[in-house]
């Protein structure tokens, strides 16, 4: 199955729960030196009570399972976090042109600065660079960069 295959739609409550497990189980996978602030029960309720119903929460599904979500704050990319076999396969560059395509006046997030695929991924959509701290704002304490991506003039 290719990422062509994969339909992008906003969530719905339903989606809550497998959208979290998606988010926990690629967060342990592309982070593992990095501490999850919240225990798995809490991230479950933060995705059922705040990202789905208050946030620009998107899926991605295949035979009605998700394996992707993207969650946009107006021009803040909140999150994107992909099942780890799908990596590498085109749904992630798919989600970055939805974002683009919502917010095209520009967006912004943040990502730790250990994440060199991420870092890599958001480089290469044209995302760039603007701060560097050293984690103290951040749940997990751990040092992070903040990008950007404004539109071509």
């Amino acid at each position: 199955m290719t990422s062509d295959d994969v339909l992008l739609r906003r969530a719905c409550a339903a989606d809550a729960r497998p959208a979290a497990d998606v988010w926990l189980r690629s967060y342990a996978a592309a982070l593992p030196t990095v501490r999850c602030a919240h225990g798995e029960a809490d991230v479950r309720d933060w995705f059922s009570r705040v990202l789905v119903p208050e946030y620009e929460t998107w899926v991605a599904v295949t035979e009605n399972s998700v394996v992707g979500l993207l969650v946009l704050n107006g021009r803040e990319l909140k999150q994107l976090y992909l099942e780890p076999e799908w990596h590498g396969r085109g749904l992630g560059d798919r989600f970055i042109f939805l974002a683009k395509q919502q917010q095209p006046e520009g967006l912004t997030l943040w990502t730790f600065q250990v994440n060199g695929p991420a870092r890599r991924f958001y480089e290469r959509h044209g995302f760039v660079e603007v701060e560097r701290t050293d984690g103290q704002r951040n749940d997990e304490r751990e040092p992070d960069v903040r990008y950007v991506w404004q539109p071509q003039t």
